[in-house]
């Protein structure tokens, strides 16, 4: 067999790969979007009205995945010396009657979630606000200044750095220390040190125009929920892109050496802790990993979303569906799937 030949055999082969792993899923708009080496194979499916072409154009809620660009947010301007990456979040944020616990936490804590923050804020304007929303828009109605306030009366829960307990709380908190030390709007933030170095002109925050973004779904796959508005929590999960602009936000990963933000992207991807006995996880500023494999898993009350890339094989994987997640879900288990088999 000829080098050609094999090479055309090997695309084919993952050309029916990223098939069959749409057509294994479930929901109204489902995308799988592969890079190999920078060769892009992206098909959808479901059982929507939006044809193939209309769904591979379409801005897709990513959920907690979101917190992967704001930590790359976090690396670049610790990299440009405009925060430390272990400052204490209170330096960066309105004065705070003192507390031993909260002062400890750094942005960096915050990043890697050991801060000893809880998942959500325990304080009663949040429950008033999120929780009769949960099921559609739970933080639509939950700002900047009402994170703010329930950080200057949370308790943290352990040492700060001493244990890794997953918090959307802390991812919040970060991004918006980042917005309010810069005197810049977390967007726009993001867009200035992010998604303009990368390129990525279809992410963004809010919602768009009719039509431009994936119309999401319940876990039925065919009740409708509205576009997600995360206002204080946006920096935590409020990211929607194309399935192309995930790719080269991935690929950005893989070969950080022919971007603008090389040393953030390499920080970014550095272990600094692992957990758990039986599997022990290890885990970066942001991705979680697996041996090679990178990935951080995302949902919302209508999405569900898989990133993940694998540096060795040159390997980016999105996948997307326009329905919230359920224990029945096999999405993150395919994009897992397709970059193990990436070793092969």
């Amino acid at each position: 067999m000829t080098a050609g030949t094999l090479r055309r055999a090997t695309a084919a082969g993952w050309e029916e790969r990223v098939r069959a792993a749409v057509r294994a899923l479930d929901g109204p708009d489902v995308v799988v979007a592969v890079s190999r080496d920078g060769e892009r194979l992206v098909h959808s499916g479901g059982h929507g009205p939006a044809r193939q072409t209309d769904r591979e154009r379409l801005r897709y809620e990513i959920g907690s995945a979101s917190k992967t660009y704001t930590v790359l947010l976090l690396a670049a301007l610790a990299h440009a010396g405009r925060v430390g990456a272990h400052d204490p979040v209170t330096a960066h944020l309105p004065p705070l009657r003192p507390d031993p616990h909260r002062d400890a936490i750094t942005l960096t804590h915050l990043a890697t979630h050991t801060s000893g923050l809880p998942r959500l804020p325990h304080d009663a304007e949040f429950l008033r606000r999120a929780v009769p929303a949960w099921r559609t828009n739970p933080y639509a109605d939950y700002g900047t200044g009402h994170l703010l306030d329930a950080f200057a009366r949370a308790r943290v829960r352990h040492r700060p750095g001493s244990r890794w307990w997953y918090s959307n709380f802390g991812g919040a908190l970060l991004g918006q220390a980042l917005a309010r030390t810069t005197a810049t709007s977390y967007a726009d933030l993001l867009t200035d040190h992010v998604l303009g170095p990368l390129g990525l002109g279809n992410t963004g925050l809010h919602p768009g125009t009719p039509g431009r973004d994936a119309v999401g779904h319940r876990r039925d796959g065919t009740t409708p929920v509205p576009p997600l508005v995360m206002r204080g929590f946006a920096p935590a999960g409020a990211v929607r892109a194309t399935p192309h602009d995930l790719l080269t936000f991935l690929e950005a990963h893989v070969a950080p050496e022919r971007t603008p933000l090389t040393a953030a992207l390499r920080e970014v991807t550095r272990p600094v802790l692992r957990r758990g006995l039986r599997p022990r996880q290890t885990h970066t500023l942001t991705w979680f990993r697996d041996g090679e494999v990178y990935y951080h898993p995302g949902a919302t009350p209508g999405h569900e979303a898989f990133l993940g890339f694998h540096r060795a094989t040159r390997t980016a994987v999105a996948v997307l569906a326009a329905r919230s997640w359920s224990r029945r879900s096999s999405l993150g288990l395919t994009g897992y799937s397709l970059l193990t088999e990436a070793d092969g």
